[in-house]
């Protein structure tokens, strides 16, 4: 989830984080408020930025990622799986 305050930076030493430990699927989607008991939305991401995001993933050799503003971890996660399967 990104939106609650984090820099790029921050996000790609994550991303790297994952991938030097075999992590081979990432998604990249907004944080939404679920109510006002919690944590503030800090910042609406672009699309371009979670392109970029994304991008970003492919180049350091994840074999899925996938970004966008209503993006969740489980986002076409049967198909994706399939897709890794079959690779």
């Amino acid at each position: 989830m990104l939106g609650l305050g984090e820099t790029p930076s921050e996000v790609l030493e994550t991303i790297s984080d994952l991938r030097q430990n075999k992590c081979d699927i990432i998604t990249f989607g907004q944080y939404m408020q679920p109510s006002q008991k919690h944590y503030k939305v800090q910042k609406y991401v672009p699309p371009q930025d979670f392109l970029w995001y994304t991008k970003m993933a492919y180049c350091l050799g994840f074999k899925l990622a996938y970004g966008g503003p209503l993006v969740r971890s489980s986002y076409k996660a049967g198909e994706y799986f399939k897709q890794i399967q079959n690779a």
